[in-house]
């Protein structure tokens, strides 16, 4: 259960969330829960008949649910919406926020030149260099270090232990969890005649645009001239990597242990799935679905919006799958062959 340090009447979650209210409206809640763990003051969700059913027996004190909940005979307070899940999240935002703490611990190394908004939350052994901007709302989570010159903006949720380096800027209500580090240098190397590899001088930026969330010990390089780019709405899971000069679009989903490679673009609306391989300057276009453990080729173009790639060089799955087809067919020629011998 995710408890509110004020409880909120579902009163306040009908605007919110969009939905129609069955019931009393004045019923107090102080958190969220799954239907199984539920206890009173519990807000629970149901996207089907069968689960509605168990949130209403449940000890949950209120219930989203979708418009099948409608015509029902219902003996808990009943928000009614389009899609439950979502608007359980949204709910779920609304007790997030009325989590949050307010104050700086007195271990927080902050530099006199940094710029601290109101109702910000810096915890134990945090390092702020000089010429930081932090936003109203923002908390900082333990031992964290943001480096000279960055800008966090309002409502932004850095977790501990996170490397927030010099040239970066994070937009408003960014989240970014433990361990992770933003702005490092990126790999990129020159070759010379001998053979001995030479940096290329990584100075870009790197700028997050709002409603970005970052997992738990993803690496994000900086531009090496220019910036990487992570555009609003971008969600990205743990143990990501991306490379320098890349860009990813609004919207974006990238699942866990991925990595791009220096210089792609990935187009608003892209679906990137886990242990995916992306080369040097790929181009992934808006809409495009890349499945797991897919790979794709340096240089390469990779288009449709709502086609599904997979294996490695990625191509449509139809295609993918019609290969797969084709070679156990021949694999089971060849075995009859030799069972014939």
């Amino acid at each position: 259960m995710s408890s509110a340090a004020h409880p909120r009447s579902l009163r306040s979650l009908v605007t919110h969330c969009g939905a129609l209210l069955k019931g009393d409206d004045s019923v107090l809640l102080s958190g969220i829960a799954s239907i199984a763990s539920a206890k009173t003051g519990d807000l629970v969700f149901a996207e089907d008949e069968v689960k509605l059913d168990q949130a209403l027996r449940s000890q949950a004190t209120a219930v989203i649910a979708g418009e099948f909940a409608a015509a029902a005979r219902l003996s808990k307070p009943t928000l009614i919406v389009r899609n439950p899940k979502l608007a359980f999240a949204q709910a779920a935002a609304l007790f997030g926020q009325a989590e949050s703490r307010e104050g700086n611990d007195e271990s927080a190394q902050i530099h006199l030149s940094a710029q601290i908004g109101e109702h910000t939350s810096i915890g134990p052994g945090v390092v702020i260099d000089e010429h930081c901007q932090i936003g109203n709302g923002t908390s900082i989570g333990a031992n964290t270090v943001i480096g000279a010159k960055v800008i966090i903006g309002q409502n932004c949720r850095i977790g501990p232990n996170v490397t927030v380096n010099s040239g970066t800027e994070l937009g408003d209500r960014v989240v970014v969890q433990a361990g992770t580090v933003l702005g490092s240098t990126g790999f990129g190397y020159v070759r010379d005649e001998s053979g001995r590899y030479q940096l290329f001088p990584q100075i870009g930026r790197l700028l997050i645009e709002d409603d970005v969330d970052i997992g738990a010990n993803c690496t994000i390089d900086r531009g090496a001239l220019d910036a990487t780019v992570i555009h609003r709405g971008a969600k990205i899971d743990n143990m990501v990597h991306v490379g320098h000069n890349v860009e990813i679009g609004e919207d974006v989903v990238i699942a866990a242990q991925t990595g791009i490679s220096g210089s792609c673009r990935i187009g608003n609306g892209a679906v990137i799935g886990g242990q995916i391989g992306i080369g040097d300057h790929v181009e992934i276009e808006a809409g495009v679905i890349l499945g797991s453990g897919s790979g794709v080729l340096s240089h390469k173009v990779v288009r449709g919006k709502g086609i599904v790639y997979w294996g490695t060089p990625a191509r449509p799955l139809k295609q993918y799958l019609k290969e797969l087809a084709t070679l156990s067919r021949l694999s089971q020629k060849r075995i009859s062959q030799k069972k014939e011998k």
